[in-house]
């Protein structure tokens, strides 16, 4: 298929190429040249300098996913893109938007007769590679009209994505997820706190790490991703406990009391991301490990100014 892409940062620039050697083509354009000259060096990629000559280059019907930043980055986009898209073109955001903000750009864009199909994507930085969970939002003949992009970013055609409703419940699908993935990793930072404040036994949180691997029903990829931060420092020694949160915790939260539902673990996992900023903990290390390792978010270090 042929499809655009405005975006490419670690995710945006990671599914263009694994798109790209799946044999589909794309027009790629980003705020960062450097992004786009080095997107354009496949074979399948056509780099363009702005969202108009995007729009332009592709054929209609025309297919569009942005991934861009939450917020007004994404407003921006979206509306720039209403002017320039006809109908029947399909726009997708892959990137983390409030579903409640999705719901209103696919209303506006509904109106001038553009789909808008919401992809809440996860795979970080290891998607290119393992590729991508997607939990996608949106009219049921738009999404099977993106099957083959779907099934090249997904770990296999048949497994790894799917449909899951109508506009609006891929990200809030995604918004879920990111919450219970905040309670996952709580868990984990606090049992290795645990077992590093142990001193009389010396416990190698690395070994156990890896023992776990293994049989254990604590295994999970976050596991994997703890595991191969503790070998390259066991102590993790040169990053701070510093743990940002990228809204999306706070989103479930919200949403959890909004419509009652008890979720006293992930509320706990993001007041403790909180309390992160204020003390730099064994714990907290953990967490900004395991970030950095799936999905490149940068860690604080030693010498780094806050």
């Amino acid at each position: 298929m042929q499809l655009g892409m405005v975006g490419l940062g670690k995710m945006g620039a990671n599914m263009t190429k694994r798109l790209a050697d799946a044999g589909h083509t794309l027009v790629v354009t980003d705020l960062n040249a450097d992004a786009v000259a080095t997107a354009s060096t496949h074979a399948q990629v056509t780099g363009v300098a702005d969202l108009a000559t995007l729009v332009a280059t592709l054929s209609a019907p025309r297919v569009v996913w942005i991934m861009v930043p939450d917020g007004n980055p994404t407003e921006q986009t979206v509306m720039q893109l209403s002017s320039l898209l006809e109908a029947g073109d399909i726009l997708i955001d892959g990137g983390n938007s409030n579903y409640n903000e999705t719901l209103r750009r696919g209303e506006w864009l509904a109106s001038m007769g553009i789909h808008m199909v919401d992809v809440g994507t996860s795979g970080g930085i290891w998607g290119l590679t393992e590729g991508y969970s997607l939990m996608i939002g949106g009219e049921t003949e738009a999404v099977q009209s993106l099957a083959p992009i779907f099934e090249s970013l997904a770990p296999a055609p048949d497994r790894g994505w799917g449909h899951v409703g109508p506009r609006g419940s891929g990200h809030f699908t995604k918004m879920v997820h990111n919450g219970i993935e905040y309670g996952m990793m709580q868990a984990y930072a606090e049992g290795f706190e645990i077992l590093k404040a142990k001193e009389a036994f010396q416990l190698d949180t690395h070994q156990i790490a890896r023992i776990w691997q293994h049989g254990s029903v604590v295994r999970s990829w976050l596991l994997d991703l703890t595991a191969d931060a503790l070998e390259a420092d066991p102590n993790l020694s040169e990053i701070v406990g510093y743990v940002n949160d990228s809204g999306e915790g706070r989103w479930t939260v919200n949403t959890a009391i909004e419509l009652s539902v008890p979720a006293p673990v992930i509320a706990a996992a993001l007041f403790a991301r909180f309390e992160s900023r204020r003390n730099d903990a064994y714990a907290n290390k953990i967490l900004a490990a395991m970030r950095n390792q799936f999905g490149g978010h940068a860690v604080l270090k030693k010498d780094t100014p806050e």
